[in-house]
């Protein structure tokens, strides 16, 4: 199951459906027909359950049993199509919803009063997340929510509507309609509480601290492994210097205390600065190391 998947059954099994919901599923998925008798309604979806749901608010609200249909896509995917139809009242569940306009089209845009109640809205973005919303699965690292809109301005009016919950929310337009998405991780888990999706907020969070962790982990190691191999360098260096004082005037024409440090270096290439500190007869500090050993590399240089 995908994590949009997961987000929307989640939100069907909420006992919070009201009009604002029904009014967001049918301006986003609803077509209008006309025949001799009247308007008709189809909502489409490619979920079942969002299917019966809608059955159930147009029964609950309008005491109406609208007929479902389906059909089956013609591409690989083969996903069927299903149509929630509707040819009785629609010309008051329009006018109830608020959603027709002069010309027996649906509005475009959305409701002030939606806009400014944030009951509503909430249940408004719910509907419109249930209608053609989905999020990319938080694994990926990549993370999106995006609600298309075949209107520019209804896909406006949301931007606004999420801005209003605090939601950095933009807009794109698109050839055949607009999108408004959120980009960032925050947003999308606080729009996740805004419709009640706590299960999967929950979860999107969970995903996120892993991949987080995950990812300190891995650069600390990233991070440690470069240090282990600046200090192989290092020490590989030094070791041909001496290498290459021992060769030309014997590591005895070397003060005493280079002496030392030059045979621990040698002896024992894989010893940290430290490790050849404590190995030391007279203790000495790293710094104290580290200024002999570059006394012992200038010393070779100069050969």
């Amino acid at each position: 199951m995908s994590f949009t998947t997961s987000v929307k059954e989640e939100i069907l099994n909420l006992d919070t459906a009201d009009k604002n919901e029904l009014s967001a599923i049918i301006k986003m998925s609803g077509n209008l027909g006309l025949t001799q008798q009247g308007l008709t309604l189809s909502i489409i979806t490619e979920n079942a359950k969002i299917a019966r749901h809608i059955y159930a608010l147009l029964e609950q609200f309008y005491q109406i049993g609208p007929e479902i249909k389906y059909h089956q896509k013609t591409n690989l995917r083969k996903n069927r199509i299903y149509t929630v139809f509707l040819e009785q009242h629609v010309d008051k569940i329009l006018s109830d919803l608020q959603l027709s306009d002069a010309f027996f089209g649906i509005e475009t845009g959305i409701q002030k009063k939606i806009l400014s109640d944030d009951d509503a809205g909430r249940s408004y973005l719910r509907g419109a997340f249930l209608s053609a919303g989905s999020i990319r699965d938080p694994e990926s690292g990549k993370y999106q929510l995006e609600i298309f809109s075949v209107y520019l301005d209804h896909a406006q009016d949301l931007v606004q509507l999420m801005q209003k919950f605090m939601l950095d929310a933009k807009v794109i337009e698109h050839k055949h309609g607009a999108v408004t998405y959120l980009q960032k991780a925050e947003d999308i888990m606080d729009f996740l509480i805004v419709i009640g999706s706590m299960d999967a907020m929950l979860a999107f969070e969970k995903i996120k601290i892993m991949r987080e962790t995950r990812n300190d982990v891995n650069r600390a190691n990233n991070a440690e492994t470069a240090n282990i191999a600046r200090t192989v360098s290092a020490s590989m260096r030094t070791i041909n210097n001496i290498i290459k004082i021992r060769d030309s005037v014997g590591l005895e024409s070397l003060p005493l205390e280079l002496q030392q440090i030059a045979q621990i270096r040698v002896a024992n290439p894989d010893f940290s600065i430290q490790q050849i500190a404590d190995s030391l007869e007279t203790p000495l500090t790293k710094s104290g190391v580290n200024h002999r050993l570059r006394k012992i590399n200038k010393i070779a240089e100069e050969l």
